[in-house]
């Protein structure tokens, strides 16, 4: 090799070598890394939010979470009222409480807005004579008008937008995720109160998810308006508002019934 080439070579790579060293400030390989890995921590420290910290829940296997508000524990109806504002009359048995046909529905004596809401049902077992709409029929109904089906649909056809877990004649369930007569089922419901502006206008409809048995069969669909058995749904301005169990005529029952008002709710007070 020529030995002028090999003296350039090396007076080359001294060079590149002290740019190098000054352009880490004359760290060495291992503090060139650490400061390296220093400078990634604070850029991702530039989107940490540390305020407001969440709550702590107490969220047990079984049973409400800490922060619910039971609204029925299978020993009494005091959260509850008929539609005169007067005592509850349903039927308490074994942990739940049963319509008593031809007294009305009830409705909880507290008013909510957004909610998660936890409902155990269970339709009659003795099916003879009944079909259709005519089986295990109730309701509950979000602000006393947007109503989340309740019905024995297990091998039992009807219209689908009033089969269980629909959003009754607006919404048919993604599945039907309905056990047989006689067995509880559950119902986990997160509702999104509509908004009004100071003229009652509609500013935004309500919304709602709903599994049913631990299934997504409403996934934040949009309600139309109020509940009609006859006729389009409307929106008419309102504020908060209890939630609504429908006596339909059948033996349905009730148990372990909790609500967790959401924190946006106080913006739905119209």
């Amino acid at each position: 090799m020529n030995s002028t080439f090999l003296v350039r070579s090396k007076w080359s790579a001294w060079c590149l070598g002290g740019l190098m060293v000054a352009a880490s400030g004359g760290l060495s390989a291992a503090e060139s890394n650490d400061a390296s890995e220093q400078e990634r921590h604070r850029q991702a420290s530039l989107t940490e939010v540390w305020e407001p910290v969440p709550e702590m829940v107490e969220a047990p296997r079984e049973g409400p979470p800490s922060d619910a508000i039971v609204l029925f524990n299978g020993e009494n109806l005091d959260s509850w009222q008929n539609e005169q504002g007067e005592a509850a009359e349903w039927l308490i048995e074994d942990g739940a409480m049963t319509v008593a046909r031809g007294s009305g529905g009830i409705e909880t004596r507290e008013s909510f807005c957004d909610v998660q809401l936890h409902v155990e049902w269970r339709a009659p077992e003795d099916t003879a004579g009944y079909e259709g709409q005519d089986r295990g029929n109730s309701g509950i109904f979000l602000q006393q008008r947007y109503e989340v089906q309740v019905l024995d649909s297990w091998h039992n056809p009807t219209y689908p937008n009033g089969q269980a877990a629909s959003i009754y004649k607006q919404h048919i369930p993604l599945v039907n995720a309905s056990r047989e007569p006689g067995e509880w089922q559950s119902y986990d419901i997160v509702f999104t109160a509509p908004r009004f502006d100071d003229s009652g206008e509609l500013n935004s409809p309500a919304n709602v998810t709903v599994l049913h048995n631990g299934v997504l069969v409403q996934n934040h669909v949009e309600i139309e308006g109020s509940t009609e058995w006859i006729g389009a749904p409307e929106y008419e301005a309102h504020g908060c508002a209890p939630i609504f169990l429908q006596d339909h005529d059948a033996d349905v029952s009730y148990r372990n019934i909790w609500v967790r008002p959401l924190d946006s709710a106080s913006e739905a007070e119209s």
